[in-house]
């Protein structure tokens, strides 16, 4: 068994969507980067490459790649599967976390965990969403910005 642990965090701003969990979410403001700026889908696919051993998700996706010019993020975490997959491993469970202020996000939490099943080809009961806000503390507080946390148990097949 291999644990991964992953991390990610981008800059809100007004005019961008917000994409969590491979689903738009409706705010009036989204985070900005390279590709769709999923920050979850993003850690996500940082533990996965973490717990099999093969570095983190600017080595296999680089931002200073036209191919990743704001592409949808599903296909990075599906091509990180298939990563995972031909290394030999596959997925326990993924328990993530999504630090922001607003909007609340608990309505939405059953559908990102079903997008994300479907991308991974696990059931969802494997797969955990949780949401916490910064008690109005840092960039996070301020609503300048987004993070997110995943941790994932893989197997040998």
């Amino acid at each position: 068994m291999r644990i991964g642990f992953g991390f990610d965090t981008h800059k809100l701003e007004v005019g961008h969507d917000l994409r969590l969990g491979g689903i738009n979410l409706h705010h009036i403001k989204g985070a900005t980067g390279h590709s769709d700026a999923d920050v979850l889908i993003h850690a996500i696919c940082d533990a996965l490459l973490g717990a099999a051993g093969l570095r983190d998700i600017g080595t296999h996706f680089p931002d200073t790649s036209p191919e990743f010019k704001g592409i949808d993020s599903k296909i990075l975490l599906k091509r990180t599967l298939d990563l995972i997959l031909k290394s030999g491993y596959t997925i326990d469970n993924l328990d993530t976390t999504i630090v922001l202020e607003r909007p609340k996000i608990n309505d939405y939490v059953p559908e990102m965990i079903k997008t994300l099943a479907e991308v991974l080809k696990i059931e969802e009961s494997r797969i955990s969403i949780k949401a916490k806000t910064s008690e109005r503390l840092g960039f996070i507080g301020r609503e300048e910005g987004i993070s997110a946390y995943a941790i994932v148990l893989l197997h040998r097949t």
